[in-house]
């Protein structure tokens, strides 16, 4: 992959300073690409934090239009747009921002008939779409190829979030095997919580390529930000779960140590 340019390595420096980082966090997060589903006030402001922090590549993953509605919490649309799918505005505003990146926009809901092409094109998943049905075909083809989802969340003041990585750490099934029943007609939501989450989500997707810190492995982090309330807990990993089951009993308990290396150089699972 081309080395980074006299460009980003003065756009990228304040972060590249951080201890530990350098630029060879800088340069993995240049080689990789991220998909993104949703590009709402969650997935469109996790989208931002990753195009400004270097990622290479962006692919942004939602179907239907802006509505007016967005507009409390869609940070990467304007009002000229309404009436407009969004993704391309998304598009637009993140090339916008950072020119050395590349943006893929696919006008599309997660469906049965495109999730694995994305999914297996990026090298991790960020999955912030709007119900359980895209969440859990996300989940299950994260699982089949062996690819890394950040899962977030939100309704109302809650949020929830934390890193799968198929076989080692809890999916998705594990964690909800019986889905919440959330609101068709939708709910109520300020913009700074969906962007708070955001904010989180787009670290967690930093943290597993770049392997500075430490991702949300077999943690759930819930939130109340109605009273700034934060805790983890450690989901059943299920031994017998019908989506990641088998996976996890073929990964040897030393495969493991895969948690603790950047997504550059995989351990356990094919990225």
């Amino acid at each position: 992959m081309p080395l980074l340019t006299p460009t980003e390595l003065e756009r990228y420096r304040r972060q590249i300073m951080l201890p530990g980082f350098g630029e060879e966090a800088q340069q993995r997060l240049k080689n990789s690409t991220v998909l993104v589903t949703g590009v709402g006030g969650l997935g469109g402001t996790a989208a931002l934090y990753l195009a400004v922090a270097g990622v290479g590549q962006l692919i942004l993953l939602r179907g239907g239009e802006l509505r007016l509605d967005d507009m409390n919490r869609q940070i990467l649309m304007t009002d000229d747009w309404v009436g407009q799918p969004r993704v391309f505005k998304a598009q637009e505003t993140l090339f916008a921002i950072n020119p050395d990146i590349q943006v893929e926009a696919i006008c599309e809901y997660v469906n049965p008939d495109n999730v694995d092409k994305w999914v297996r094109s990026a090298d991790v998943t960020l999955d912030c779409a709007h119900n359980f049905v895209e969440r859990d075909l996300l989940n299950a083809a994260c699982v089949r190829w062996g690819k890394p989802m950040v899962e977030a969340a939100m309704n109302d003041m809650e949020a929830y979030l934390t890193t799968i990585v198929p076989g080692l750490t809890p999916c998705l099934s594990c964690i909800f095997p019986e889905k919440p029943d959330w609101d068709k007609r939708g709910f109520g939501v300020l913009g700074a919580v969906s962007g708070t989450l955001a904010c989180l989500t787009a670290l967690e997707a930093i943290k597993l390529i770049t392997g500075f810190g430490q991702p949300l492995f077999n943690q759930l982090l819930t939130m109340d930000l109605g009273r700034a309330a934060f805790t983890k807990h450690r989901p059943y990993h299920d031994p017998n779960c019908p989506v990641c089951g088998e996976r996890s009993r073929e990964l040897s308990v030393g495969s493991s140590d895969w948690v603790t290396s950047p997504l550059t150089e995989p351990r356990g699972i094919a990225c």
